[in-house]
C-alpha cells in the first residue's frame, strides 16, 4: 500500500507504523488507513437515485412476500443455509449445500460421487447458520453494536480454524489485505492499526445506532457501514463473515424485513473483483457513488432472486400437499413435508422423531408415501437409509 495510491478526496487518513520482526516477516515500516467517521458527503447523481429507487422497490416487494407467508421458516431455514454455504465459499471452503444438511443429519453425503469436503470447512458453515440464528434472537434483548459482533464473531470461530485467532475479541496486532503469504509492506491494504480501533469502532457503533432519518436512506446508511466495517477490519479472521452477516441482521433490526431473508453474499461471490476494488476505490479516493451504486444494485438482484426462490419453495409445499392428499387421508405426512424445508436430508428415524411415532415400521411407511409420489429420493443405504427432497435442494442450488 502506497501513499500516492490515496488522493486528496480519501475519506480518511494514512498513518506510519511499524510491524515488528516475527519468525515470518522481519520488522518493517508500512502505512495504514484510518477511515473518517460515517457520515460521508454524498453528492447523489443520477445513477445512484435510480439504484436506490429500484432497490426500495425490489426489497419493498420481498417484504410483502415475506409477511404474506403463512410459516416463515419454510424460507428462513433453507436461506439462510444458502447464505452460510456461499458466504463461507468466499473464503475458500468447498462446503454445498447438501454437505451442510447431511452433516447436521449426522451423515456425509453421497460417497462415492465426490469426495466430501473437510470436516472443517462444513463446520465453518454450520457456525455461520448458527452466529446469524443467534444474532437474530439476541436481538431482542441486545441492539446491533459492538457487544453483539462480538459476540457473534465467538460463535462464527468457535472449534474451526482461526479458533485461536481470539474469537469474540477485537484484534490486537496488525493484520493486511494481500496475496497469501505477503508481508505488510506488500499488502493491497492496510487497515488501522490496533491501538486506533477503539476510536474508530466507537464511530462506528454511534453511527450504526444514529437516528435513520438523520442523514441518508436505510439502504445507502447500509452501504457505508457496510464499507465501513470491512475498512476497519476488527478481527484477525473472520471480518469479511461478520461484515456480511450484519448486512442481514441490520435489515431485521430496522424493520426493513419482516424476517431475515435478503443476503448478499451469491451477489458479491459472483462480483468478487469488482467487489474489493470498489472498496478499496472507497478509502483512495472517496469513490461512493460507485460504491453505493454497486451495492443497492446487490440488494435489487439479490431481492428479486430470493422473492423467485421463496415462490419456488412455496409452489413445491402446495404440490406436494396436494399430491400427498390424494394418496392418504393421513395428515402425517404433510407434518414431514413441512419438516424437509428445514431439514431436506432425513433419515427413517428422523422421521420417527418428526412425527413422534413409537413404531420404525410406521415411519418407515410415510417416507414410503412420500417416495412414490417423487418427493423423496433414497440417496444412500450404509450405515443407514438416508432420503433426500432433491427438489429443495435444487431450488437452493
Amino acid at each position: 500500500m502506497q501513499k500516492d495510491q490515496f488522493t486528496n478526496d480519501a475519506p480518511g487518513r494514512l498513518v506510519a507504523a511499524r510491524h515488528a520482526a516475527t519468525l515470518q516477516y522481519p520488522a518493517s515500516d508500512y502505512l495504514a488507513f484510518i477511515p473518517d467517521p460515517l457520515p460521508p458527503t454524498l453528492a447523489m447523481n443520477t445513477e445512484l437515485v435510480r439504484a436506490l429507487s429500484d432497490a426500495d422497490r425490489a426489497l419493498g416487494e420481498l417484504a410483502g412476500l415475506g409477511r404474506a407467508v403463512p410459516s416463515p421458516s419454510l424460507l428462513i431455514g433453507p436461506f439462510v443455509r444458502r447464505e452460510a454455504v456461499l458466504s463461507s465459499k468466499i473464503e475458500g471452503t468447498q462446503t454445498e449445500i447438501a454437505d451442510l444438511y447431511a452433516y447436521e443429519a449426522g451423515q456425509t453425503y453421497l460417497p462415492g460421487l465426490r469426495p466430501t469436503p473437510p470436516q472443517d470447512d462444513i463446520q465453518e458453515v454450520l457456525n455461520y447458520v448458527q452466529a446469524l440464528d443467534y444474532g437474530i434472537r439476541r436481538l431482542e434483548t441486545l441492539p446491533i453494536g459492538l457487544r453483539l459482533i462480538r459476540e457473534l464473531h465467538e460463535k462464527l470461530m468457535d472449534g474451526v480454524r482461526g479458533k485461536d485467532a481470539t474469537p469474540g475479541e477485537f484484534r490486537q496486532s496488525q493484520n493486511w489485505i494481500g496475496a497469501p503469504g505477503s508481508a505488510v509492506r506488500e499488502a493491497r491494504f492496510v487497515p488501522a492499526p490496533p491501538y486506533e480501533l477503539s476510536s474508530v469502532l466507537d464511530a462506528l457503533e454511534k453511527y450504526i445506532h444514529t437516528d435513520p432519518d438523520k442523514d441518508y436512506a436505510p439502504l445507502l446508511r447500509l452501504g457505508l457501514i457496510h464499507y465501513q466495517f470491512e475498512t476497519i477490519h476488527p478481527f484477525i479472521d473472520g471480518n469479511g463473515r461478520i461484515g456480511r452477516l450484519l448486512i442481514s441482521l441490520l435489515l431485521h433490526a430496522w424493520d426493513l424485513l419482516p424476517e431475515p431473508l435478503l443476503y448478499l453474499s451469491a451477489y458479491f461471490e459472483h462480483h468478487r473483483t469488482t467487489y474489493y476494488d470498489l472498496l478499496l476505490s472507497v478509502s483512495t479516493r472517496g469513490a461512493w457513488n460507485e460504491w453505493l451504486t454497486f451495492f443497492l444494485r446487490g440488494i435489487t438482484e439479490q431481492s428479486r432472486d430470493a422473492a423467485r426462490r421463496a415462490k419456488q419453495l412455496q409452489d413445491l409445499q402446495s404440490t406436494w400437499r396436494e399430491q400427498v392428499a390424494t394418496v392418504t387421508d393421513s395428515g402425517l405426512p404433510l407434518r414431514v413435508i413441512d419438516h424437509l424445508f428445514q431439514r431436506p436430508i432425513l433419515t427413517v428415524r428422523d422421521v420417527q422423531d418428526v412425527l413422534g411415532v413409537k413404531s420404525y415400521h410406521t415411519a418407515q411407511k410415510y417416507v414410503q408415501v412420500l417416495s412414490d409420489v417423487g418427493i423423496l429420493t433414497l440417496r444412500a443405504e450404509h450405515p443407514v437409509k438416508r432420503y433426500e427432497a432433491t427438489a429443495i435442494l435444487d431450488c437452493l442450488i
